[in-house]
């Protein structure tokens, strides 16, 4: 039987970081306000002439260093985005062409917030069933650009970057197991409305959402996500060393934590540091922590996250 096993980790952040203090100078809030309901105190913005591509690219590269992998043997790239270069060709295709590999498969997976894990998973897929050797997983955003800078209720929550893992065929498990699910009729409560016809764009173009409503939706679905892939995988929460959960509100990560009684010691928490980067923020999390030696060789992963859709999953990883 052949698995797929986490080979390297990478990830990018804009230079730009923009503080709650910088926000409070043109958008009616303050740093207060910001970081006792959500635990955000910065986050990074892209710079005008930087795409979800450019993101992608260098935590692409950086995963691929780490990995010890030329990118010429990459067989598979999946791209997590909510933000594409353009309506289409897919952002993954770009990617590959700067990575200066072509003819492998190149495709983008849209589940916004919940984007890695399908991704992750799809990869998985593609190793387990022989498709692919070596995956290049990616999330990438820019949600800078689908905010009302007038709402404070969500310009404040956004930041822009990219996490990438490359996933290389293993005798032992390396994804444990993954639980995807999703549900249409949730899709009011977090959405970007607009869609281009007749050139024009018709709808919103910004990025509206029901607060409360995907706050209690997410701490409820979140628990059941992650109580649902312990339960198939046959494990506990206890086999759990670190809980790494999309980084949308430090309230909800402590409300899941809590619900599996893993204490927050346990927990990656980047949340302050790169406010919600969508797609990007899993893997984001994961390079942080591996970086700064808290996650190790060994160590057992709870990745787990809720995005508009709505769409939610946990994958349970072998690192």
């Amino acid at each position: 039987m052949q698995y797929a096993k986490i080979l390297g980790t990478g990830s990018y952040l804009p230079a730009n970081r923009v503080s709650n203090e910088d926000l409070a100078k043109f958008v009616d809030t303050s740093d207060e306000w910001i970081y006792t309901r959500t635990g955000i105190k910065n986050r990074h913005i892209a710079a005008d002439d930087e795409k979800t591509s450019d993101l992608a690219v260098q935590a692409a590269k950086a995963a691929l260093a780490d990995a010890g992998v030329e990118a010429s043997e990459i067989d598979l790239i999946i791209v997590a985005t909510a933000t594409p270069d353009m309506q289409f060709p897919a952002t993954a295709t770009m990617v590959q062409h700067k990575l200066g590999v072509g003819g492998c498969p190149a495709f983008d997976v849209q589940a916004v917030c919940a984007g890695f894990m399908y991704a992750i998973s799809t990869a998985n897929a593609y190793i387990k069933s022989g498709m692919s050797k070596k995956a290049l997983v990616i999330g990438a955003e820019v949600f800078s650009r689908i905010m009302d800078w007038n709402d404070r209720t969500t310009c404040v929550l956004f930041g822009d970057g990219a996490g990438a893992v490359v996933l290389g065929a293993s005798d032992e498990p390396g994804i444990i197991h993954s639980k995807l699910q999703a549900d249409g009729t949730y899709l009011d409560m977090l959405k970007v409305p607009a869609q281009m016809a007749n050139g024009e764009i018709v709808g919103s173009p910004f990025l509206k959402m029901d607060g409360q409503a995907v706050f209690k939706f997410a701490v409820k679905t979140l628990a059941q996500a992650a109580e649902d892939v312990l339960y198939e995988a046959g494990m506990s929460a206890d086999e759990v060393d670190w809980l790494v959960p999309h980084q949308a509100n430090k309230r909800i990560i402590d409300s899941t934590a809590k619900h599996l009684g893993i204490s927050m010691d346990r927990v990656v928490l980047t949340v302050q540091d790169h406010g919600n980067t969508s797609a990007a923020s899993i893997p984001l999390a994961m390079d942080t922590a591996i970086k700064a030696g808290q996650i190790k060789r060994g160590q057992t992963l709870m990745l787990e996250g809720i995005g508009g859709g709505f769409a939610w999953g946990a994958v349970l990883v072998k690192y």
